[in-house]
């Protein structure tokens, strides 16, 4: 099976190099694909330096999603990966991938967490893209501005939830591999999400009968980024940005149904209390409270409005009216070594036919 690996970085050059060499010695069969955000840290010149990437993708935006839609939309294989920058595949992981692939559409694997400068013991882990469980945020990761994060709870194996009668299995964002037939059914990722695009498509999987698997070898490890401020909180914004993206995948994939509503607001409930329980400990501010809670509210009446209107859009089996089929302009440059390579294979037949053409005249 032919095998693409789309890797969406943003600001992470040398988490990108150590993601890159990974790859290079453990699925160096692999079309390596590198999606580049608008990146300040010489990622360009770093990725352009080397010879073991195929494709480097650069793209405005700085959401995950386009990362990812970008990415796919030139990959070439039968089957495509998305591996994090900041994560780098063990070994065992390319056996894995096929084996996965083999059996199910769909095939995701632990994640390790790594601290700065050491090691970890740290369970493997399930993405759950900040929202439907809570989280942090890395600023960098992915892509994205606001990306999906890994959840905290039970890192041993994927998360599976209930939603509307329908079972969801959630994957790894950052580890996880498709067969081509299953992206193009799904029309990749969708855009409108700035965090939770990764849940949204296992809801849309699940929607389409399209199984998750799980393989143990297909492990990474996941380097985490050095802590510059002392407070790693979300902002309000972010906040607001989750409750947004938690109400539209809900009300676009499952509609007004009391199980979406429900849900959405016992989360909301779930994070004001605590919210509440931080400014009794004076770690927040009754002003931060509410200022936060404020851009909650807005969050949720904005992604139910727009996950309506996505619904009505698109009532087909994928639910993206904003996939990769929608637009053609992600990519503002793009460097393609497939290309070259071509055009040399293509010389090299050329000149081997003119000398025999000339050895036959002698």
């Amino acid at each position: 099976m032919d095998l693409s690996v789309v890797v969406p970085t943003l600001n992470g050059r040398d988490r990108l190099a150590a993601c890159l060499d990974a790859l290079a010695a453990d699925a160096p069969d692999t079309e390596v694909i590198v999606v580049n955000g608008p990146s300040a840290d010489g990622t360009t010149g770093m990725v352009r330096d080397r010879d073991d990437v195929d494709v480097l993708v650069e793209i405005s935006d700085r959401t995950v999603n386009v990362a990812r839609n970008a990415g796919i939309e030139v990959a070439t294989g039968d089957a495509v990966a998305l591996v994090d920058y900041d994560n780098r595949i063990e070994p065992g992981w390319r056996d894995a991938v096929d084996d996965g692939l083999d059996a199910a559409p769909v095939v995701s694997g632990p994640v390790t967490p790594i601290p700065p400068g050491g090691t970890s013991a740290a369970e493997p882990g399930i993405e759950a893209d900040a929202v439907e469980s809570g989280g942090g945020t890395d600023a960098a990761k992915t892509g994205s501005a606001i990306p999906d994060v890994p959840d905290a709870g039970d890192r041993s194996a994927p998360e599976r939830s209930r939603i509307a009668g329908q079972n969801v299995t959630y994957f790894e964002s950052g580890n996880v591999a498709f067969r081509r037939d299953a992206l193009d059914e799904l029309d990749g990722f969708d855009e409108y999400l700035r965090v939770g695009g990764a849940r949204d498509a296992a809801h849309r999987l699940a929607r389409m009968d399209r199984e998750v698997a799980w393989r143990p070898g297909l492990a990474a490890r996941e380097e985490l980024p050095t802590p510059t401020a002392a407070d790693g909180g979300r902002s309000a914004s972010e906040w607001g940005w989750k409750y947004r993206g938690l109400a539209y995948r809900l009300l676009k994939n499952y509609g007004a149904r009391p199980t979406a509503l429900l849900r959405t607001g016992s989360h909301a409930l779930a994070d004001a209390v605590a919210a509440a329980k931080d400014v009794v400990r004076g770690e927040s501010t009754p002003t931060r409270w509410a200022a936060t809670g404020r851009d909650v509210l807005l969050g949720l009446a904005g992604g139910t409005s727009d996950g309506l209107v996505a619904r009505r859009r698109d009532r087909g089996p994928a639910r993206n009216p904003n996939g990769i089929s929608t637009r053609a302009d992600r990519a503002v440059a793009k460097y393609d070594r497939r290309a070259e390579r071509d055009r040399g294979e293509t010389e090299g037949a050329e000149d081997g036919g003119e000398r025999a053409a000339i050895d036959d005249a002698e």
